[in-house]
């Protein structure tokens, strides 16, 4: 029997989000920059054993029908562009909140893909990889080689990877889940022109510019889940906070810290006094494991 092989799907957290505009097709086109956190997502498979998939970890049951899983999207739309693929024995661990701005189904069917490639000795630099993540989804793409890129388009455009601090961070979810569109629907803003160019390496000059550039997507989101503004409010008075945001379309949001101490301190203190909440205290940047 072929051992099994473990991939890490980690939290996508989109550092910014700026709408550019509505396309023909109905979607938008959006400019973001995109980090990833050492929070994830735990996907094994077992090759050689029948195709299935098995869901555990505390978002299980969020995770919606197994059939509708974008881990078996990812194995079905390589083998539409690559002959002959093995799949095998699926085991998904889910610890990252589902429809929540985070990218976790994204980050799975990534990690998917990277399974079935080792698995197959199809090399991860393939084309085949990157067409088959564009077919799963828009935010897949991104979430192949977890480094940090700014991403345009519908996710399909990516910058080269981009060298950043490390940012200690909290991540906060309320416990309600967000479809994004849903949260598009909501949408009123007109198109942005405020393009994001040259993104600072040093911690200070980043926060600068994060601080130039902010989530088109929040007012529509609290549009929908008012608890979002809530969860902004309490964030902006944590001692230490450099920067406060909801990530993608919500309805996930995250504080940025000098340190890891004061991160922690944060976390501990806001999981004290909001139970209902998931709190993670966390770092982001370029996800352990990525190349």
């Amino acid at each position: 029997m072929s051992a099994t092989l473990l991939e890490k799907a980690p939290a996508k957290i989109n550092l910014t989000l700026r709408v550019i505009g509505r396309r023909a097709d109905g979607y938008h086109d959006l400019e973001s920059l995109v980090v990833f956190a050492d929070v994830a997502d735990v996907l094994t498979l077992q090759p050689g054993a029948e195709d299935r998939l098995d869901i555990s970890g505390p978002f299980h049951g969020k995770s919606g029908a197994v059939g509708d899983n974008l881990v078996l999207k990812a194995l079905s739309a390589l083998r539409q562009r690559i002959a002959g693929l093995s799949g095998g024995q699926f085991r998904l661990e889910k610890n990252v909140p589902v429809a929540a701005g985070l990218g976790g189904g994204s980050a799975d069917a990534a990690a998917a893909l990277r399974l079935i490639a080792r698995s197959n000795a199809v090399a991860l630099d393939d084309s085949r990889l990157l067409v088959a993540a564009r077919a799963v989804g828009a935010d897949v793409p991104v979430c192949l080689d977890s480094r940090p890129r700014v991403m345009r388009g519908v996710g399909e455009l990516l910058s080269p990877p981009l060298e950043l601090p490390a940012l200690p961070a909290v991540l906060v979810n309320p416990g309600v889940a967000l479809a994004t569109r849903d949260v598009f629907a909501k949408f009123t803003g007109g198109p942005s022109d405020d393009e994001l160019v040259d993104v600072p390496r040093e911690f200070e000059a980043l926060i600068e510019c994060l601080n130039q550039h902010g989530n088109d997507l929040t007012a529509a989101a609290s549009a929908c889940a008012p608890v979002v503004a809530d969860v902004l409010a309490v964030m902006k008075k944590l001692p230490g906070a450099r920067l406060v945001r909801m990530s993608g379309s919500g309805s996930s949001c995250f504080a940025l810290f000098a340190t890891q101490r004061e991160a922690a301190a944060a976390a501990q203190w806001l999981a004290n006094e909001q139970k209902g909440w998931w709190v993670q205290a966390t770092t982001l940047g370029t996800a352990p494991g990525a190349p």
